[in-house]
């Protein structure tokens, strides 16, 4: 059949089209008697053979609805998973395909019911409504058409409209749950992983954005055009009056994702695509919406989890855009309930500042990931979070009681009454230890048998620095430079790293920081430079290895630190260092570049200390070379444990095979202690271990003395260390490490627990 259709005559065609399906829609009958009708309507319009909908049901299945030339039985019968023969591949990329011959493609997958055998050409696109793909509309023919980009984007549009008509008919939604009503009140427990620890307590709100598009084609592109501009310059004034509100005026990272944020709403390219919209015939909104829909379709196949969360900020915009076009107003703040969790696919980071900080206890989404912007800007408001928690959006209903566990990344739906008394009694008692903690903030570290230890914190972002203080830290033993890089969209120059860590520099005071040289690649990765892939990225290209192969990047940052730290202390330390040749190596760029600024006139600081992280095995095997090289010695405990076990920390099967307090662990800390005390090397733990109280316990049996840990691990780890006698605990440990055990942690927690020493 080669018949022109009407929707090939132009937007005129559409628009007629679309006029009937609104009224159809709106029109009585079943759900199933108007998508017939629906079906049946747009193959007379475009004048194809077969025109079938596919709904998305539980567990990713499309399942024919409604069709329009396939055999009548087939209807609720034909089912294909997503990814799975031609429409499973449209829901998949969230993308249209059009094929004339559709039967020689590999992913077609015959389905006898059907009776499509005979029909070669297939155009299908996907049924979206804020970023879920509903479902996919297809057409058929028998002939071999080929079909035109403008045939395309016209059954795109009708894709749009169909979507906005069903959106609130259940018969294209999901299910709440896999079983009936009855299963969906019962209690539910869902994993996720945390983005800001804390626990919460209070009923679920379904982050609702409450947009509906009524009109989709335009009637004068001009005054769509128009409107657009008007929204945009109404929405760049509203992020500026956010941006001046006290909660996120303070400098910090979150203040910087805000700003970052903010100037996507400048974005040419992103304003562009969308005159190109209305251009094409769109309202203004219907424009914003196929560029969403585009950009989400981009996004989806890309791995990077980092420029996959920046599709939450995009996401943002565009829906803050629609809001203006609309006229809509934002639900009032004293509507919502005095305790509310959040729950969200994905956020952007202003999104989450729309909600009243006095009535949010916690966030749980869907997607999300620790470098998102919107996990930055929870941590600075100090909002329990949980991320990846697949299934939260669907489950959790409005108004359920729900707990968020951020110290362990659980989620628990309607909670029954003894269970959420446990959480109560948990988050009183984590209450009544913060303030014993206190207590013990400005009291010296220090053991029964008057052994001093010191107490450091890891930080990443300058959030983590207001906790010093507060934590009675004497230092950061660990700042991850990497960070900042990672929040932003291109490398930054000298002179502003050099800005980041003086500001480090000057909140600490007197107090150490010791700043830890760019340790990405493996699980790490930057937004702006694509690396190629590795099977094993953790003991592949990444930390010190990429600095000596590009010393370009590690001579900028070791200049930005020189200059940051002008006139007071400065310490560097080199990750993943594996032989002393490459300490040297990195220590003669660190030397090159004091020279530089000598030789340039610039300030050096009042003295430099270089170290290096110990986590690989072998550099172990050679600390009788490199200790007389180096300033201090820092033990990676994370990377040392996989490293040591060959184990794969992020593999969930060997998550807890090996572990710390494993007798092989313990004598490599032992020995390496050993060796730095003798040589008068200052030798501290970093990592999960040091802010364990039991492991720290260990870690002070064998004789270490500096540990550095999250901040809120200091008053636990601080109180353990004062209830201890440390000659007695190293005995202890010297005849525990002579057992074949897997671990002596049983055995010390009952050295413990005799003892009465907290852990």
């Amino acid at each position: 059949m080669t018949a022109p259709s009407d929707i090939d005559h132009g937007w005129a065609g559409s628009r007629r089209l679309l006029r009937l399906l609104r009224d159809l829609m709106k029109a009585g009958g079943s759900s199933q008697e108007r998508l017939d009708k629906v079906v049946d309507l747009i193959a007379q319009h475009i004048v194809a053979e077969v025109c079938s909908i596919y709904a998305m049901r539980s567990g990713e299945m499309l399942e024919l609805f409604a069709s329009k030339g396939l055999k009548p039985a087939a209807v609720h019968m034909t089912r294909l998973r997503v990814n799975e023969g031609l429409v499973g591949l449209i829901a998949a990329q969230a993308r249209p395909v059009a094929l004339a011959d559709a039967q020689g493609h590999p992913n077609f997958a015959y389905r006898p019911e059907t009776g499509e055998e005979v029909y070669h050409s297939l155009m299908g696109v996907p049924i979206m409504r804020s970023g879920r793909v509903l479902g996919v509309l297809v057409v058929q023919n028998r002939t071999q058409r080929n079909y035109g980009e403008e045939e395309v984007e016209a059954l795109e549009t009708v894709a749009m409209v169909l979507a906005e008509l069903l959106a609130g008919d259940r018969l294209l939604e999901r299910p709440a749950g896999s079983g009936g009503a009855e299963s969906d009140l019962m209690p539910a427990r869902l994993s996720g992983i945390t983005l800001n620890r804390g626990l919460a307590i209070g009923v679920a709100v379904p982050h609702h954005r409450g947009i509906v598009i009524s009109q989709v084609v335009a009637e004068n592109p001009d005054a769509e055009r128009e409107r657009l501009d008007t929204a945009m310059g109404e929405m760049r004034d509203a992020l500026d009056a956010m941006l001046a509100r006290q909660e996120v005026a303070r400098a910090g990272e979150h203040r910087e994702v805000l700003e970052t944020y903010r100037m996507f709403a400048d974005d040419r390219g992103w304003r562009r695509r969308m005159h190109d919209a209305v251009r094409g015939g769109l309202t203004a909104e219907a424009s914003v919406q196929k560029v969403q829909n585009e950009t989400r379709a981009r996004m989806a196949s890309i791995k990077d989890p980092y420029l996959r969360a920046r599709l939450a900020d995009l996401d943002d915009l565009g829906n803050r855009l629609l809001h203006h076009l609309l006229g809509l107003e934002e639900k009032r703040r004293e509507d919502l309930p005095e305790d509310m969790v959040l729950i969200a696919n994905d956020l952007g980071p202003a999104e989450l500042l729309d909600y009243d900080q006095n009535r949010l206890r916690g966030v749980v989404l869907e997607q999300g990931a620790p470098t998102s912007h919107v996990a930055i800007v929870a941590r600075a408001l100090q909002i329990p979070m949980i991320g990846r928690c697949e299934g939260i959006a669907t489950q959790a209903g409005e108004g359920e009681p729900i707990i968020v566990d951020g110290e362990t990344g659980q989620v628990l739906l309607r909670p029954s009454a003894s269970v959420r008394a446990g959480f109560q009694d948990s988050i009183a008692s984590k209450k009544r230890q913060q303030e014993a903690y206190r207590a013990v903030r400005d009291l010296p570290a220090v053991t029964q048998d008057n052994q001093n230890v010191t107490l450091l914190i890891n930080a990443g972002l300058m959030i983590d620095l207001t906790h010093l203080d507060d934590a009675g830290a004497e230092g950061i033993g660990l700042y991850r430079t990497e960070v900042p890089f990672m929040i932003r969209d291109s490398f930054p120059g000298v002179e502003t790293q050099a800005d980041i860590y003086r500001r480090i520099l000057e909140h600490a005071g007197d107090k150490p920081v010791v700043f830890r040289t760019l340790d990405v690649g493996g699980d790490k990765l930057l937004p702006y430079w694509r690396g190629s892939h590795e099977d094993n990225p953790a003991m592949g290209w990444r930390a010190i290895r990429i600095g000596l192969d590009r010393p370009a990047l590690l001579r900028q940052q070791l200049r930005a630190l020189l200059r940051a730290a002008a006139g007071r202390d400065l310490y560097v330390k080199f990750p993943m260092i594996s032989d002393v040749a490459e300490f040297s190596a990195a220590q003669a760029l660190l030397q090159r570049e004091m020279d530089r600024e000598t030789a340039l006139g610039g300030a050096l600081p009042k003295a430099v200390r270089v170290g290096t992280m110990l986590e690989v095995p072998a550099l172990a095997l050679q600390l009788q070379q490199l200790l007389p090289l180096c300033d201090f010695l820092s033990l990676g405990s994370n990377d040392m444990l996989q490293f040591l076990f060959a184990a794969d920390r992020s593999n969930p099967r060997l998550a807890r095979r090996y572990d710390p307090l494993s007798p092989a662990m313990l004598s490599l800390v032992r020995d390496i202690a050993a060796q730095c005390a003798a040589q008068g090397v200052p030798f501290t733990v970093c990592g999960e271990m040091a802010g364990d109280p039991l492991e720290a316990m260990a870690l002070l049996g064998c004789g270490v003395r500096r540990l550095s840990m999250t901040p809120s691990a200091v008053g636990p780890v601080k109180t353990m260390v004062r209830g201890l006698d440390s000659a007695a605990l190293s005995d202890a440990i010297n005849q525990f490490l002579t057992l074949p055990d897997h671990s002596i942690r049983e055995p010390l927690r009952s050295y413990a627990i005799e003892r009465n020493i907290a852990i």
